[in-house]
């Protein structure tokens, strides 16, 4: 028997997930920070702090692990690369240099190559342990 609409859906869930988290998780841990601290010489940094770009990748963690321990490398690693990317595409760009669009880029090459690397080590420790049990 034909199962219909839940088949494509689940398919779909290993990139919609790690990107939908992906997203959310920036709105909250960079997206209400959008001004530059000014320090007493004068120089100016941010608009994020350490603390919350290490909280985000952290936490990022999560999804990643979620959809690469189940052996859906590609949807963790896409996934969350969109999620981050669509992320900083809405967050920056207000910006009326144009500029935002290499910060963009930059955090979707980077994304893609820390998701791919831990991607694939999530799944081989996982797939591993999984298999010796």
């Amino acid at each position: 028997m034909s199962q219909g609409l839940p088949n494509p859906v689940s398919r779909l869930l290993p990139v919609l997930v790690p990107a939908g988290v992906a997203l959310a998780l920036w709105a909250g841990w960079l997206g209400w920070d959008q001004h530059y601290d000014v320090q007493p010489d004068g120089t100016t940094t941010g608009p994020y702090q350490p603390w919350q770009v290490i909280g985000l990748v952290l936490t990022l963690l999560v999804p990643l692990f979620w959809a690469a321990s189940r052996g859906h490398i590609a949807g963790a690693v896409a996934g969350t690369t969109a999620g981050l990317t669509l992320a900083a595409y809405l967050d920056w760009s207000d910006d009326s240099s144009g500029l935002f669009m290499v910060g963009v880029i930059m955090v979707m090459v980077g994304s893609l190559a820390a998701t791919a690397v831990l991607a694939t080590l999530i799944q081989r420790v996982w797939g591993t342990s999984a298999r010796a049990r």
